[in-house]
């Protein structure tokens, strides 16, 4: 409180509404509010009184012009939480949650748990590959099958990741990445696991992957993440990191009616035939979107059976030929491939569709590049912003607005992964902003790359 109470002093904010606030939080308790108080008071009384001197001093900041409306501080974990809950409501179904502990995902099972009267089932596994399965069991008995962890138990979760590929079941996966490889960083932030997310599994096995940039942003992101993952009967990786998922700001609460259902349709009767025209269930017959129908078990007449062999187009009856797994294998491709034109284009953050440089940066990258972008346009640099929310499939127009530019570069908290994927799908020149040290970008480090890319 002392601290906190220096901190208002230097920001030139009112007292008041934090001494209302722990006359109210302490109020059965008046001897820890006055102590409280008085703490705070204390430090705001040194701020004035001790004439600190150097770069200490006393600094009024303007609030902020935002909308009016309903306001509230959330984390990234906490809006991650209510986004699944959310998401699941738009779809129209329970959820369950598997997870098992691990820094910086626990705090989203601590969330959940609060929430059975939305339909949330959560349960702490003995580890994150029973996580992920029980998971996945509660997918195929028509719940949305949620999990979450970070780098390590993301890797080992892999192997069950492939098995809601080749079941094409839908699956929520989050990822709060932290510093790596191995136990690495537990308590600190990195961007380290896009190769992971986009490229992690054995086979070919693509699943969507959707990255949030702050932790307000997670809310929409993994309403997204659901919804991909519903409508394409499909495992969506929702990539996070250490600093969102701990940050906190304020969060403008969106009206629920602003918010387009997308209820979930299981399938109830026979959608085939067999040879002599008596009616069958097809499990794997695939509607416009490529996706298979999702049928609820124990649907009378529609016994099915599903695994991780390689299956026969549309009958899922186990056939592992060679013409069999090249065509399975290209509709799953096309199917997630298909998402490109099913998410919003790409839109320019900050400046203009073309010009002399343009800064790509992902998840929570966002904060230091806003700014470093818009401090450099105020001088008259000719720089632009582009995040990207949709990692994989990159969205449709993606490679014709970076080739109007004449330089890219891309800060992120690894050695270069986003960089590369952009490299190999659009061989354009990105040139790469690299930090792992734990550490987020500071707006300086990102201003002093944007001269030397303009030098």
């Amino acid at each position: 409180m002392w601290t906190l109470g220096l901190s208002l002093w230097m920001f030139d904010r009112d007292r008041q509404p934090m001494i209302d606030w722990l006359n109210d939080k302490f109020k059965k308790n008046q001897v820890l509010a006055d102590a409280n108080v008085a703490a705070l008071n204390a430090g705001h009384a040194y701020g004035e009184t001790a004439e600190i001197g150097g770069h200490i001093k006393q600094l009024h900041l303007a609030p902020v012009a935002t909308p009016s409306g309903l306001y509230r501080t959330v984390t990234g974990a906490e809006a991650i939480s209510l986004g699944l809950v959310a998401g699941a409501n738009l779809a129209e179904l329970p959820m369950f949650f598997g997870g098992y502990p691990i820094t910086p995902a626990s705090s989203i099972l601590h969330n959940l748990v609060k929430w059975k009267e939305f339909g949330v089932t959560t349960f702490q596994a003995e580890d994150e590959i029973a996580a992920i399965c029980s998971a996945i069991g509660a997918s195929y008995a028509g719940h949305l099958g949620v999990t979450s962890s970070s780098g390590p138990g993301i890797a080992l979760k892999g192997e069950a990741m492939g098995l809601a590929i080749m079941t094409e079941l839908p699956l929520v996966i989050v990822n709060s990445q932290r510093g790596g490889p191995s136990t690495g960083l537990p308590t600190k932030t990195e961007q380290s696991d896009l190769y992971q997310a986009v490229y992690g599994r054995n086979g070919d096995a693509s699943l969507p992957v959707v990255a949030a940039c702050s932790p307000s942003d997670a809310f929409d992101c993994a309403i997204e993440a659901v919804r991909l993952a519903v409508k394409y009967m499909t495992p969506v990786m929702l990539m996070t990191d250490g600093y969102i998922a701990n940050a906190s700001e304020p969060w403008h609460v969106p009206d629920p009616a602003s918010y387009t259902p997308f209820p979930t349709t299981f399938l109830e009767e026979m959608n085939g035939a067999n040879a002599d025209g008596s009616p069958r269930v097809l499990p794997y017959k695939r509607d416009a979107h490529g996706a298979r129908p999702w049928i609820k078990p124990g649907t009378p007449g529609l016994m099915h059976r599903i695994g991780g062999i390689e299956k026969a187009p549309e009958t899922g009856d186990l056939d592992y030929s060679a013409a069999t797994h090249q065509a399975q294998t290209d509709a799953r491709k096309a199917k997630i491939d298909n998402i490109a034109f099913d998410i919003p284009a790409q839109e320019v953050s900050t400046g203009t569709t073309s010009g002399k440089l343009v800064v790509v940066g992902w998840g929570s990258t966002y904060g230091p590049i806003h700014q470093a972008v818009r401090r450099a346009r105020a001088k008259g640099q000719d720089v632009s912003h582009v995040h990207v929310r949709h990692i994989w499939p990159l969205p449709a127009n993606l490679g014709d607005l970076l080739r109007g530019y004449d330089k890219i570069i891309v800060p992120e908290m690894n050695t270069g992964q986003l960089k590369t994927v952009l490299r190999d799908q659009y061989l354009v020149d990105a040139r790469p902003l690299n930090k792992v040290s734990g550490q987020p970008f500071t707006i300086a480090e990102i201003e002093a790359a944007i001269e030397a890319q303009l030098a």
